[in-house]
């Protein structure tokens, strides 16, 4: 039994959750509030002591760090591939993602908020401004990378891979942050194209099952 614990609204929560659907492996989920800090309840540190989702239970095996999650999920079901084999195309593909995922992502997360608001006096919209800079940041580098020979329908060639695995749930942040994904038109392209695929809206944080509904 694979048991995903993450959180709707998680960017790299979003991330395993394509990845395991993209590759079509079963899973159920378990909900930890990043919003009332449930992350931090004794249970839950056992699994990560980070603080942090997502976790990929398998069988008893606890794994954490979405990029390494979706690394186990390659390795045990390599079908379909989402990192190409050839070691110029692997580089490319993991760069965009490390991109997103280490010097994007990290910037814009709810504990970097709080920190800033309450243990440095930030106001509501400095933090706001802060995040909306890093994310556009991230999303001009990665359109710049995107105009490649290597750049297909999606971030690299025509099959959905690890680099849009993490784009999309970017732009979902970034969107949600006040930027307007069109500003990017090849990144715009790719995550429309992404969203086409059931996997991919499957995955979306308003189609799980702890989404809060209006």
């Amino acid at each position: 039994m694979i048991k995903l614990h993450g959180y709707y609204r998680s960017s790299a929560s979003f991330r395993v959750r394509i990845a395991l659907n993209l590759k079509g492996v079963a899973y159920t989920q378990v909900t930890h509030d990043l919003s009332r800090a449930e992350q931090r309840d004794a249970e839950y540190l056992a699994l990560n002591p980070a603080a942090a989702v997502p976790v990929l239970d398998v069988d008893g095996t606890v794994l954490n760090q979405s990029l390494a999650i979706i690394d186990y999920l390659e390795q045990r079901y390599p079908t379909p591939r989402l990192v190409p084999a050839a070691p110029a195309g692997r580089a490319r593909v993991i760069g965009l993602a490390a991109l997103l995922g280490a010097d994007t992502h990290p910037l814009g997360t709810i504990r970097v908020a709080a920190y800033l608001r309450d243990n440095l006096g930030v106001d509501a919209a400095a933090v706001t401004a802060w995040q909306r800079h890093w994310a556009a940041e991230g999303l001009r580098a990665y359109e710049a990378l995107l105009q490649s020979a290597e750049t297909g329908r999606f971030s690299h060639g025509d099959e959905p891979g690890l680099a849009d695995v993490f784009l999309v749930p970017q732009v979902v942040a970034a969107r949600r942050q006040g930027i307007d994904p069109a500003d990017y038109p090849a990144i715009d392209r790719i995550v429309k194209a992404c969203v086409e695929l059931p996997a991919v809206r499957q995955a979306l944080p308003e189609n799980q099952p702890d989404a809060r509904r209006a």
